[in-house]
């Protein structure tokens, strides 16, 4: 039986360790994430907790799968369109792992449309510039849609707050197809609260690229951006990632130069309720599906 390993497949990679390889490597088809392990899944015209999954050479459905190893099934999960490293497995693993959570995790690419990929007016806690989305009526993409149990939403949201903000986007204003035909009626999403950094152009610069090709652009594009996290990437996530006051600095300068757009089309989604259910069971969203 082949490795699945994310040592083994390159999906190991913790951007929150390694700033410069944000966003780090998306799951690139259907599958269970269990721990350092990523299994495929067998895509079938049914209900994602029907999908088969193989492990040690047998295949279960999903559900089953989860319950053999303790877990919620997919009906009592909530999906999560990921946007940055959220779709990344050794970062989702490192995220749940550190806190102490199993990271047991169906991970799905997903075909969304209305949703474009900018980059957050923010410097994170890491040191990198991060993904963050936004409303584009053109946009259609492949995002990773993660299905997340209750106590793995709380803990998510604890890393993405108050720097993010979660909101419901509607499958009938955003439609989200997965990759056995069926629609997602509705998934939950971490949109940034510093806004979107626009390019030359004036519209949202591209996110979900190289990062040291993005952190390059920036510092050339700004002469107290060089004098504070200069002369090159290396030196800006090192030099961000230890200092906080740095990074306030640096986050202030993007909107002194006027690169912010703000992020107000969400604004309608926002679930106001999220922070409070940081502490609170919350009733799945469910990845209810339509046909």
């Amino acid at each position: 039986m082949k490795d699945r390993s994310l040592e083994a497949l390159g999906l190991d990679t913790v951007p929150a360790k390694e700033p410069l390889t944000y966003p780090g490597r998306p799951t690139p088809e259907p599958s269970l994430l269990t721990g350092d392990q990523l299994l495929q899944l067998d895509v079938r015209p049914l209900r994602l907790g029907e999908w088969y999954v193989e492990e040690q050479a047998q295949q279960r459905r999903l559900d089953e799968a989860l319950a053999g190893l303790g877990q919620a099934g997919t009906g009592h999960r909530h999906p999560v369109i990921a946007i940055g490293s959220n779709a990344s497995p050794g970062q989702v693993s490192h995220k749940l792992s550190r806190l102490g959570l199993p990271a047991a995790v169906p991970m799905v690419p997903v075909r969304v449309r209305g949703i474009g990929v900018g980059c957050s007016g923010h410097i994170s806690p890491a040191g990198y510039v991060a993904g963050t989305p936004f409303v584009d009526p053109e946009a259609e993409a492949v995002l990773v849609v993660t299905w997340l149990d209750s106590a793995q939403l709380k803990a998510v949201d604890a890393t993405e707050f108050p720097d993010y903000r979660r909101a419901i986007l509607p499958g009938d204003t955003f439609p989200m197809t997965m990759p056995s035909g069926e629609r997602l009626s509705g998934a939950y999403i971490y949109f940034s609260a510093h806004g979107v950094l626009s390019g030359p152009g004036g519209t949202p610069r591209p996110g979900g690229g190289d990062q040291a090709e993005l952190l390059t652009g920036l510092l050339a594009e700004s002469a107290r951006l060089r004098e504070l996290l200069g002369p090159d990437p290396a030196a800006w996530v090192h030099r961000a990632g230890a200092d906080r006051s740095v990074r306030e600095q640096g986050t202030r300068i993007f909107g002194e130069e006027g690169w912010v757009l703000p992020q107000t089309d969400f604004l309608p989604y926002v679930d106001d309720s999220a922070e409070l259910r940081l502490y609170d069971d919350l009733p799945p969203l469910g990845g209810f599906l339509e046909s």
